[in-house]
């Protein structure tokens, strides 16, 4: 279930790094960069907390893309 985001490039354009972004949203710095990097899908809650931060939608920063099934 391939899920992928903009959160660094939403981040960067209020000007604030990871360990300030994972204060606002009550999470690591590490959590933050696993789930840049994609390593770590966020919670419901975490992406809304993450999306209302940032004054977005949960969608303008998370893409979910279908796997691709070979017929």
């Amino acid at each position: 279930m391939p899920l992928n985001n903009r959160l660094k490039e939403y981040r960067a354009k209020i000007n604030v790094n990871q360990t300030e972004m994972g204060k606002l949203v009550g999470v690591s710095r590490q959590t933050i960069s696993q789930i840049e990097r994609g390593d770590y899908s966020p919670s419901v809650t975490l992406a809304l907390k993450i999306a209302k931060i940032l004054n977005v939608s949960v969608e303008d920063i998370f893409i979910y893309e279908e796997d691709e099934i070979d017929g």
